[in-house]
C-alpha cells in the first residue's frame, strides 16, 4: 500500500476515534502513534473474541462497528453471570492488558463486529506518550466524570460566567499572612493589634503555631465591656477555644459547608502539622457567590415569619444551582442542600417552640430518608419523626398529644417553605412516628426479629435517621441499639440483602440500557429507583454489618470498605458511580423545574451524549458490583 493510502487510513482512524473519550482529548503525537499502530480486525456474529481461557491478554481492542456482549463470571458458583454490551468507541479489556493477566469476562460478537486492535507493547508505549490515556486507564471512571462535569459547566456557564469557582483552594483565597498572638498576650495589646491592622479577628496560637483560640470584634462588647474584664488580663480569658480548622489543601466549598454546619464566621486554614496558615472569613467566601452564604444564614437566623423563610429556601436552591453550574460534585452539593435545609428546619422548629409548651419533655426531631443521609436533591418531601422520654411520673398520652400538636405546625410550615407533606405520612405529626425511646427501640427490634416485607421496607426508610434538633443523645442511643441488634442477627441482614438485589441495574444484553421498566413512561430510566437506590441499599447493609454509624452513603462505603477488604480504588469507583447518578438527578431536576414542571428522576438515555451514556453504563456496572458483593457475602 502506498504511503498516501496508508496516511489516509491513519487519518480516517484518528477521525473516528476523536468522537470518543479519552481519544477526543489525547495529544496529537499520541493519536498519530495510535493511528499508525492499530489494525482493523473482523469478528463474525456469534464468534468468541476474548475469554478467560484465551490466556494473558496481549491485545487492547476498541469497537469500531457492531455490538460486543460482555459476560462476567466469577469463581463463586452461587453468583449468576452478568452481562452488558459494548458499542463503537468502547475499549476492552484495559485492566487485563495493564495487569498482563487473563480476562475475567468473555467477549462475544452480538453481530458482525470490527475492532481496532493494538498490541500490548504498543499500548504501553502509547501510555508513555499520552498523559491523558494514562490518567484514563488508571482512573477510568473518575476521568469520565471529570469530562462530564466540564460539559456541565459549559452548559451553565452563561449563568455564572462572572463568578469564581467554589473549587478554589484555600491557598488561593488567603490574601495575607495571618496575625496571631499567644494566650498570655494582654487583651489591650490584642485590641490594639486588631485596630492597627484593620482586622476583625485575632487567632491565638500555642508555641508550635497551632491555633488554640480566636477573638473577634463582637467579643469586645460581650466579653470585655459588658463584663468589666481588666484589659491587662491575658487574652486566654476571653477567647473562644477550639476554633474550627480545615487543611490548607481544602477548597472554598469545604469552608462554606463548615460555616453552614457549625455556625461560625471564620475558618482557620492549617498545614499538615496543624500550624496556622490563614484565616478564611464569610466576606472572603461571599465574593465567590452572587447568592451568598452570609445572606442566607442571616435571612434564616433573623426570620420571624414563614414568608421570610420561604425566600431563604429559594436562595438555597439558587446557591445550589450555582455550585452545580461550577462543576462542584454531587456529594458536596447534596450535603450543602441538606446542611442549609437543616438550618431552615431548625429555625422553623424554634419559631414554633414559642407557640407550644414543651417544657419538661426530653425530645429530639429526627430526619429520615435522603435528609437523614445528607443526600437531599432539588426535589424532596418531608420524612421526619420525634423521639422522646416519658418518665414514670408523666402521662404518656398527654405528653404525646403536646408533641403531636407541635409537630403538626412544624410540618405545615415546612410544607409552606417548599418541603411537601409526605404522601406516605412519614412525618412527626403521625402518632406512629412520635414515639418514646423505648417504643422506637422495640419497633426496630420487631422489624429485625420478624423481617417480613413491610419490615424490610421500613428498615430502608427509618434506619437512615439523624437528629436535627433537641436531645441528640436520644438518637445516639437509638443508633447503638440498632447496630447491636443487626450485628447479632445475620438472618435479618441476609433478607435485607436479598431484598436489595431484587432491583437490578438497567443494563441491557442487546442494547445499552433497559428502558421499559415503567410502562407508563417508555424509553426512560428512574435514576432514583434503578440507580441511586442500588448504592444506598447496599451501603446501608455494609454499615449495619460492620458497626458503621454514618448514615451518608458515601461515608458508609468509605468506612465499611477497609473492614470488608474492598480496595481503595474499587471503593472510589463505586463512590464515583453513585455520585454521577446523583449529579444526573440534580441536573435533570433543575432542567425540569426551569420548564415549569416538577423535577423528577426519569431520564431518557437516548437524549444523553456519548460521554454521559458511557459514564452511566459504568455507574450501573459499579452498582452491579455492589450487588455481587451482597450475593457473595450472604450466599444469595
Amino acid at each position: 500500500m502506498s504511503n498516501g493510502a496508508t496516511q489516509m487510513l491513519v487519518s480516517a482512524t484518528i477521525e473516528f476515534l476523536r468522537f470518543y473519550p479519552p481519544f477526543d482529548r489525547m495529544e496529537h503525537e499520541a493519536m498519530q502513534f495510535l493511528g499508525e499502530h492499530v489494525k482493523l480486525a473482523y469478528y463474525p456474529k456469534g464468534s468468541l473474541i476474548l475469554s478467560p481461557e484465551t490466556g494473558v491478554v496481549q491485545v487492547f481492542r476498541i469497537v469500531q462497528r457492531g455490538k460486543v456482549l460482555v459476560r462476567h463470571t466469577t469463581e463463586v458458583s452461587v453468583m449468576d453471570p452478568s452481562s452488558l454490551t459494548l458499542g463503537p468507541g468502547e475499549g476492552f479489556s484495559i485492566g487485563s492488558v495493564m495487569a498482563q493477566r487473563p480476562t475475567t469476562s468473555s467477549y462475544t460478537a452480538l453481530e458482525d463486529v470490527f475492532c481496532y486492535e493494538l498490541m500490548a507493547e504498543d499500548f504501553f508505549e502509547l501510555m508513555q506518550k499520552s498523559s491523558v490515556l494514562n490518567l484514563f486507564c488508571t482512573q477510568y471512571l473518575a476521568s469520565l466524570l471529570s469530562q462530564s462535569r466540564q460539559q456541565l459547566q459549559l452548559q451553565f456557564s452563561q449563568h455564572v460566567a462572572e463568578q469564581q469557582t467554589m473549587n478554589s483552594p484555600l491557598t488561593a483565597i488567603i490574601k495575607k499572612v495571618p496575625l496571631s498572638v499567644t494566650p498570655d498576650t494582654p487583651i489591650r495589646k490584642v485590641i490594639e493589634l486588631m485596630a492597627a491592622g484593620s482586622i476583625g479577628s485575632m487567632v491565638i496560637v500555642d508555641d508550635t503555631q497551632q491555633p488554640v483560640g480566636i477573638f473577634t470584634q463582637s467579643d469586645v462588647l460581650k466579653r470585655i465591656v459588658l463584663t468589666g474584664v481588666n484589659l491587662d488580663d491575658p487574652i486566654r480569658r476571653v477567647m473562644s477555644e477550639s476554633p474550627y480548622t480545615l487543611p490548607v489543601a481544602a477548597n472554598a466549598y469545604d469552608a462554606v459547608l463548615a460555616m453552614t454546619m457549625h455556625g461560625v464566621r471564620q475558618v482557620l486554614a492549617v498545614d499538615e502539622g496543624g500550624r496556622l496558615q490563614g484565616v478564611i472569613s464569610e466576606r472572603d467566601l461571599f465574593t465567590l457567590q452572587r447568592v451568598g452564604l452570609r445572606q442566607i444564614r442571616q435571612a434564616i437566623d433573623a426570620a420571624t415569619s414563614i414568608d421570610m423563610l420561604l425566600h431563604a429556601s429559594q436562595d438555597v436552591r439558587q446557591l445550589s444551582l450555582n455550585l452545580l453550574a461550577q462543576g462542584v460534585g454531587a456529594e458536596q452539593i447534596t450535603q450543602f442542600i441538606s446542611a442549609l435545609n437543616d438550618t431552615l428546619t431548625q429555625r422553623i422548629i424554634t419559631l414554633n417552640l414559642d407557640k407550644h409548651d414543651l417544657f419538661g419533655i426530653e425530645w429530639a426531631w429526627l430526619s429520615f430518608g435522603s435528609e437523614g443521609r445528607d443526600e437531599q436533591t432539588f426535589s424532596t418531601d418531608q420524612d421526619n419523626g420525634i423521639v422522646y422520654v416519658c418518665t414514670d411520673i408523666m402521662d404518656r398520652e398527654q405528653t404525646q398529644l403536646r408533641l403531636l400538636d407541635f409537630a403538626r405546625d412544624v410540618n405545615a410550615d415546612l410544607d409552606a417553605c417548599g418541603f411537601p407533606l409526605c404522601t406516605g405520612k412519614i412525618m412527626a405529626s403521625n402518632p406512629d412516628l412520635c414515639l418514646t425511646l423505648e417504643e422506637w427501640e422495640e419497633r426496630f427490634g420487631h422489624w429485625i426479629r420478624t423481617p417480613e416485607p413491610q419490615a424490610l421496607l421500613n428498615a430502608t426508610i427509618f434506619f437512615d435517621f439523624r437528629p436535627l434538633f433537641g436531645k441528640f443523645n436520644l438518637a445516639d442511643r437509638m443508633r447503638l441499639t440498632l447496630l447491636r441488634r443487626t450485628r447479632n442477627n445475620p438472618i435479618f441482614l441476609r433478607m435485607l440483602a436479598d431484598n436489595a438485589i431484587r432491583i437490578v441495574p438497567p443494563l441491557g444484553t442487546f442494547r445499552d440500557f433497559v428502558t421499559d421498566a415503567d410502562p407508563d413512561h417508555p424509553g426512560t430510566i428512574d435514576l432514583k429507583q434503578y440507580g441511586a437506590r442500588l448504592f444506598i441499599d447496599a451501603a446501608r447493609i455494609f454499615a449495619m454489618a460492620h458497626d458503621v454509624t454514618a448514615t451518608n452513603t458515601v461515608q458508609r462505603i468509605k468506612q465499611a470498605a477497609p473492614l470488608m477488604n474492598i480496595s481503595a480504588d474499587k471503593a472510589a469507583a463505586m463512590i464515583d458511580g453513585f455520585n454521577f447518578i446523583q449529579l444526573m438527578r440534580l441536573r435533570h431536576q433543575h432542567a425540569e423545574q426551569m420548564q415549569g414542571r416538577e423535577g423528577g428522576n426519569l431520564i431518557r438515555p437516548d437524549e444523553l451524549n456519548e460521554v454521559e451514556r458511557r459514564i452511566l453504563k459504568e455507574a450501573f456496572r459499579q452498582a452491579r458490583k455492589l450487588q455481587q458483593r451482597l450475593k457473595l457475602d450472604y450466599q444469595l
